[in-house]
């Protein structure tokens, strides 16, 4: 589960309406049973009647609803401004390092920035600084450049330094650097929240909502199968991957081109390559897609397979519903699964724009949810 800040700090965050907390913590209105985003324009709870929470599900879970003006389940839960600030600053300099002390500089706090990277990124802020400095060192020595000014143009003052730390993230020396190969990460916003993605030079590997609980079993599963570093970084598949996401969502794309490797059992491929077969604008039964398989009393393990998928939307997952109809469960919240096959219906295009989620159905929360829950309910989630 994701850390919460010191409650003192949350409640210091939420008196001030911080937009630099959203997507930090959620906070729960005991005496109405909703629940916001810090910044929320609303009038402000007194703090003992508050709950707080590291993600939007587990504040729906414990019987709160979202709040319709700040929409804390908005679709575009995009990166706040001072995140994107962080990464636009890494991009612009990806071989430079960036101490607190320049974090600071920007009025962000170090700690803050630390939380919200390990929690939706997976790894801390000074992490993926690291990563993409190694990444960018591993394309200029494929060019051709230099050692030395390879070393000196990523922050090391000398061979062995540099060396040291090249070996240990891609497991080879940087003489070897030329038949290496890595897994590039990177953060793709969206009109259904951020998605992270990565790609071997050659094919797509991952695609997946920031926030789904098992994406770090997914970084987990990608070293065990590549044996390859996973660092951030961009290449020609995932510019493509950018490009047809951004078609899909303005509804002008119904098939994806971007070349996609998806590893796994002998079922579980034959799972994944059924998925790419249901059509866009249609949806297939857990029972349909074992029938279409081959496999006509493998529901369940149809099921399964249908969860652990690595690529959300490209292997379209989203596809499989129940066999009355209901949507089912889907890694990254029905609700988007909900939103995906409105999108492929043609009732709706989503585009890189805000699109809200005020109507989508949710159970009404009772005056006080959170006080009455026990805590052996409140630990499952």
């Amino acid at each position: 589960m994701p850390a919460l800040p010191p409650r003192a700090e949350m409640q210091r965050a939420y008196l001030k309406r911080d937009e630099t907390y959203d997507g930090v913590f959620f906070l729960g209105v005991q005496t109405t049973g909703i629940f916001c985003r810090p910044s929320c324009g609303a009038r402000k709870p007194q703090p003992k009647n508050v709950d707080f929470f590291a993600t939007a599900r587990e504040a729906v879970f414990a019987g709160y609803r979202p709040c319709k003006r700040c929409r804390p389940m908005s679709a575009t839960v995009e990166s706040p401004s001072w995140v994107r600030q962080l990464l636009a600053r890494v991009d612009s300099s990806p071989g430079s390092r960036i101490a607190d002390s320049k974090i600071r500089g920007m009025g962000i706090d170090p700690a803050r920035a630390r939380r919200y990277f390990q929690k939706n990124f997976g790894m801390t802020f000074q992490a993926y600084c690291r990563g993409r400095r190694m990444g960018k060192a591993l394309e200029q020595i494929r060019k051709g450049r230099e050692l030395d000014d390879v070393t000196l143009g990523h922050g090391y003052e000398s061979h062995s330094g540099f060396r040291e730390a090249f070996g240990r993230t891609f497991g080879a020396p940087p003489g070897k650097a030329r038949e290496t190969d890595c897994i590039l990460v990177a953060w793709i916003e969206s009109p259904l929240g951020p998605l992270i993605a990565g790609a071997t030079n050659d094919h797509l590997v991952l695609l997946e909502f920031t926030e789904r609980r098992m994406l770090e079993a997914q970084f987990t599963t990608l070293r065990k199968i590549f044996k390859l570093p996973i660092v951030p970084g961009s290449n020609a598949v995932l510019d493509t991957l950018r490009d047809e996401l951004s078609r899909y969502f303005e509804g002008a794309l119904k098939k994806f081109t971007v070349p996609l490797e998806f590893p796994g059992s002998p079922f579980q491929r034959k799972v994944w390559e059924g998925l790419l077969h249901i059509p866009y604008g249609k949806t297939m039964s857990y029972e349909e897609l074992a029938d279409h398989i081959g496999a006509p009393r493998a529901q369940r393990a149809v099921g399964h397979a249908n969860g652990l998928n690595r690529m959300a939307i490209v292997i379209p997952c989203h596809r499989v519903v129940n066999k009355g109809g209901s949507l089912g469960g889907y890694g990254g919240g029905v609700w988007r699964k909900q939103r995906l096959l409105e999108l492929e219906r043609g009732e709706t295009t989503l585009g890189f724009a805000k699109e809200t989620l005020s109507d989508v159905p949710y159970q009404k929360a009772s005056s006080s949810p959170a006080r009455r829950m026990n805590a052996s309910t409140r630990s499952r989630f």
